[in-house]
């Protein structure tokens, strides 16, 4: 029988914490094969394949996302 590995989330530094409200994004990188971000608020998550992660890692540096594009 195969043991799934539990996924090791880690946070951004740059997330802050008000008023003891902890409004990030966790991503585990742990487990080969896939990257998957939840959200520290509702525990819901993603999963993308590494590529998918880089692509979307490269438009965000780019600024793809930004609110002003």
């Amino acid at each position: 029988m195969t043991t799934i590995p539990d996924f090791e989330f880690r946070t951004s530094s740059a997330c802050t914490y008000q008023n003891n409200n902890p409004r990030c994004v966790e991503v585990a990188t742990n487990v080969p094969g896939k990257v998957v971000v939840r959200s520290s608020v509702t525990g819901r998550a993603v999963e993308f394949t590494p590529t998918e992660w880089t692509d979307f890692l490269s438009g965000a540096k780019l600024g793809e996302f930004d609110l002003s594009a």
